[in-house]
This record gives structure tokens, sequence and C-alpha cells, in this order.
């Protein structure tokens, strides 16, 4: 399907590694132009220089996005160079394991700013050219709004403000014809979650308890998966689709789990 995203200039925050960088490569596949948005240089020198040897064209901003004015900064430098913005992907966070025990105001408010403050920002700075552009947002949510998981309530109510946010903007910004969609995700395999199986005593063990209760296939979503439904989330294929929270996740967090 030809999505129709030759040269669009989309912003991918966090798109150097796991499901950001899968989004950024299929929206280069797409003929889109993805501008990465993450803290570390050198992970977004090798994203791009991956995507430029598939093929593809992309660039990249280095910010700390848990900073307001690297928010601010970043959206600059992008209309600075390129005059446009056509589509946000809001994507960077981390689960952070700020829970209600072990937690506290400050480490609670830093969960935040690491995880759903900047999705605030980008768009808001970036507003004026999406009315141009009648751009597409995209947030990326996690099920443990929906489901909980113990002992991340930093992470959890972030996402839950994720949640809040894509059917807030959908309906302010409905005059704009922007429209606002999130795909919530799951269980998802990503460098990160490799690391995170790697710490326990039996990682494939670990690994298959948690498949097993996926329906689909008792598999992991790959990021490849949650890109492909980004890319048309993000295209005029998907023209009169806003406001939604879409699960890519295999059925886990609305099948019945013992279908696994």
């Amino acid at each position: 399907m030809n999505l129709n995203l030759n040269h669009k200039i989309i912003i991918v925050s966090g798109g150097a590694k796991g499901i950001g960088n899968g989004i950024a490569k299929v929206l280069a596949e797409e003929k889109a132009f993805p501008i990465i948005i993450g803290r570390n240089e050198e992970d977004n020198k090798k994203a791009i220089q991956e995507i430029q040897d598939l093929g593809g064209k992309a660039d990249f901003i280095t910010a700390e996005l848990s900073q307001s004015e690297e928010c601010k900064k970043a959206i600059e430098e992008v209309v600075k160079k390129y005059g446009k913005i056509e589509g946000i992907v809001n994507n960077a966070g981390v689960n952070d394991g700020v829970g209600l025990e072990n937690g506290s105001y400050e480490k609670f408010i830093d969960s935040y700013h690491k995880n759903v403050v900047h999705y605030y920002l980008l768009v808001h700075h970036a507003l004026p050219y999406l009315k141009k552009s009648k751009g597409s947002i995209l947030n990326i949510g996690s099920k443990t709004a929906e489901t909980g998981q113990g002992g991340t309530s930093g992470y959890a109510a972030a996402n839950g403000a994720r949640n809040a946010l894509t059917r807030e903007w959908a309906v302010e910004l409905l005059p704009y014809s922007i429209r606002v969609n999130a795909i919530i995700v799951a269980e998802a395999w990503t460098p990160l979650y490799q690391s995170w199986i790697s710490t326990f005593e039996n990682p494939e063990e670990k690994l298959k308890s948690i498949t097993s209760k996926i329906p689909l296939e008792n598999r992991m979503t790959t990021s490849e998966e949650i890109a492909n439904m980004a890319a048309f989330l993000l295209s005029e294929k998907s023209s009169h689709t806003t406001g939604q929270l879409i699960h890519v996740d295999g059925g886990y967090v609305h099948l019945d789990r013992s279908l696994g």
C-alpha cells in the first residue's frame, strides 16, 4: 500500500532505539523523512546511518526531552532547517519503576517529566506548523495505564495521561483537521525488554511465562508490527480516524489470557 508519505517531515522522539527506531525505519521505507530526537548523539547517528544504509533519508536532533527548554529548542531546530512539521510521534520514555511504596514526590514528578511532559511540550511548540500542514499526531502508550503492573506508579500514571491527552487533543484540534491517535503497547520485544529479561535467573523460562499469556501466537509483538500501524495512522489512508487508542498487542489487554 502506498501511504503517500513521500518527503513528509515527521518527528520521532526516542527514535534511536526500540519501538521508536522501528517507527523511524518504516517511515523512511515509506519515503517519509523522519527526524529522530534523542538524548544520546552517538545512538542518534547510528540510527540515521542504518536508515541511510537501507536507502532511506532521515535526520536527528540531540536533546534531553525531560528538560522543557530542550523540547522548545528541538522544535525550533527542525523548523529552522526544514521549514515545516507534518507529523509527530511521541514515543520517548522509560518504565522507571517509581512505585507507591518505594517512590517519593521528587521521583514521581521526575517520572512524569521523563514520560509525558515532553509529549505535551513537543506538540505545544510544533502546533503552529502542524496547523499549516494539517499534520497528524501519534502518541505511543503502554498497557500499564489499563492493566496495572505493580511498582511503577509514575510510569502508569504518565501513560494514563498519554491516553487522556490523545482524546483531549483530538477534540481540541478538530477545527484544524489534525488527527490524534495512540498505539498502546503491551509486551513488545525491544533491546530494553531484552535487557530486563536478562536480569532473571532463568531468562528463557521467564520469557516463556510471559509469551504464554499473549493470546495471538504466544509471542512478543515486534517493533515492526507497531511501526506498520504507526505509519498507517500517520498517513492519509487513516484520514477519518482520530481520538483512538489502538492496541497492537496480540490481544494481550482485551482477550482472555487463559486462551494463550
